[in-house]
């Protein structure tokens, strides 16, 4: 038997795949046979529903003291172009994402280096004064880590502050690759790989959900891949607090790895990344394809290689775009049915905790 026809067999059985089993299709030149078998689990699990919701992302400072290398979003304080928003602004920004029916803000930013912990706090309450029904899905693990620096608090006893001062869920930012050799080259002052999975755990024990997230394309081996995932789905065993898987490719333009010798991924790998990462991780009930960095079309595409979620409208997304990505920074509701159903999908608008809102 090969070995695609044994992970097949596998798959039809429900049984669990190994790594090998995954370094094997992410090395194997049959796409389409991966993405009939991603989608056959796919829709054992979702049928053909695809979930997408309102939402509004604020990027409230690019200010950060780490030097990722490929990032170009951040500044330096005072370099052309940094900002940090005011409290009134990001309220103001609620405020807009309520009228137009968000039903959920997404608030991420930089370690700005003055920003003390009671502001957080403070962004926090802002966005819940608009509205307490607004999901506030905010702060990567980097900086929720930051947080207990800064503020000389355990992560519990940051991560109990936050939700009481409106924290509802965390997005999954900041995990970029957990390998360590290639991190160093990648983040080096980021948080390493175990701190980020500490930080996810210790939200997952407060009651607090989360996403997890990949970044590839760059300087990672395959192998690195399937060791990211294993990690994430060890911990999605303890704990089940992940809600949704989110392959982000690199977008090289822009960022310091521009002129080094990087792997962009294309569509193909794309593509197989999103079937993989659903026929691995069995115990990720989402598996989400970011239109915003995949772009429209491949992300209509992944709908039918396992995904299942869209991420959501959006409305004015800062990072990827600063580092090239080709994609409208937000996208209308009625934008977003219309991709689903013409990749002959059913959509279902959701909230932040996957609970339907209208079909």
């Amino acid at each position: 038997m090969s070995p695609l026809a044994s992970i097949t067999a596998k798959v039809l059985a429900g049984d669990r795949l190994s790594d090998a089993d995954a370094l094997c299709l992410f090395e194997s030149h049959d796409l389409a046979a991966i993405g009939e078998l991603a989608a056959m689990a796919n829709e054992r699990r979702n049928g053909r529903r695809v979930c997408f919701n309102v939402n509004r992302h604020v990027n409230y400072t690019n200010v950060c003291v780490n030097r990722c290398r490929f990032c170009a979003f951040r500044r330096d304080q005072g370099e052309e172009g940094a900002y940090l928003l005011a409290v009134e602004e990001i309220r103001a920004a609620a405020a807009e994402a309520l009228r137009q029916g968000a039903t959920e803000v997404h608030m991420v930013g930089g370690l700005h280096p003055d920003l003390p912990f009671d502001a957080y706090l403070e962004m926090l309450r802002a966005v819940k004064s608009v509205s307490p029904l607004l999901h506030l899905k905010a702060f990567t693990a980097v900086e929720i880590d930051h947080l207990s620096r800064i503020g000389g608090l355990p992560l519990r006893d940051v991560l109990l502050r936050l939700r009481e001062a409106g924290l509802d869920s965390l997005p999954g930012g900041g995990a970029e690759i957990f390998a360590e050799p290639v991190r160093e080259r990648l983040c080096g002052d980021k948080i390493s790989g175990a701190r980020w999975l500490e930080v996810m755990e210790t939200a997952h024990r407060c009651g607090l959900r989360s996403n997890a997230t990949m970044l590839y394309g760059h300087l990672e081996s395959p192998g690195d891949r399937v060791a990211h995932m294993a990690r994430l789905r060890e911990l999605q065993d303890r704990t089940g607090g992940f809600q949704a898987f989110v392959p982000l490719p690199f977008q090289a333009e822009n960022t310091p790895l521009r002129d080094e010798a990087v792997r962009v991924a294309g569509g193909v790998d794309d593509l197989k990344t999103v079937a993989v990462a659903r026929l691995y991780l069995d115990n990720f009930a989402h598996i989400k394809a970011y239109w915003v960095l995949l772009g429209e079309k491949i992300a209509q595409v992944a709908l039918t290689f396992g995904a299942d979620d869209l991420d959501g409208t959006v409305v004015y997304e800062r990072i990827g775009h600063e580092a090239g990505a080709g994609s409208p920074r937000g996208m209308s509701r009625e934008g977003i049915v219309r991709l689903i159903r013409k990749a002959g999908r059913e959509p279902v608008e959701r909230d932040s905790l996957y609970n339907e809102v209208r079909r």
